[in-house]
């Protein structure tokens, strides 16, 4: 179920991506509950040629935080709404690079509550995925 989640990241990222996934697939970007908003996982994927542990790593963080605001924005929503996140990381020692990037999206807003943990194998390769619940409250 994993992979198949971190797939809809890529379907968000892009249409040169999205051309070589599977034209439907079996889940949503995101599902709404009554007033809660849960989001399939985001990965970031780092540009060809690039060193996931130097510009390449910010810029997979940066293209997952930009896909979960895009879902967000989708449903009429922003950042300062979501309540929780949940972080896999293919290295923990990427855990303060991960916060640099992601810290910014959440700018004058609370931050949400959020878990993390080491994660090997991510769908195809990324070198991290981000999933997160959103409040219409």
């Amino acid at each position: 179920m994993m992979k198949i989640a971190t797939l809809l990241a890529l379907l968000v990222a892009g249409p040169a991506v999205a051309q070589t996934l599977p034209a439907k697939l079996p889940f949503s970007p995101s599902v709404r509950v009554g007033n809660t908003l849960y989001m399939s996982g985001q990965i970031g994927q780092v540009p060809a040629g690039m060193d996931p542990h130097k510009e390449g790593f910010d810029a997979a963080v940066r293209n997952a935080m930009d896909s979960i605001g895009k879902i967000l924005a989708d449903n009429g929503l922003d950042f300062g709404k979501v309540v929780k996140c949940t972080v896999m990381l293919d290295d923990m020692a990427d855990w303060p690079r991960f916060n640099a990037v992601y810290v910014p999206y959440f700018e004058g807003k609370r931050l949400p509550a959020r878990s993390a943990f080491g994660a090997d194998g991510l769908a195809l390769g990324a070198p991290l995925e981000v999933e997160c619940i959103a409040t219409f409250e």
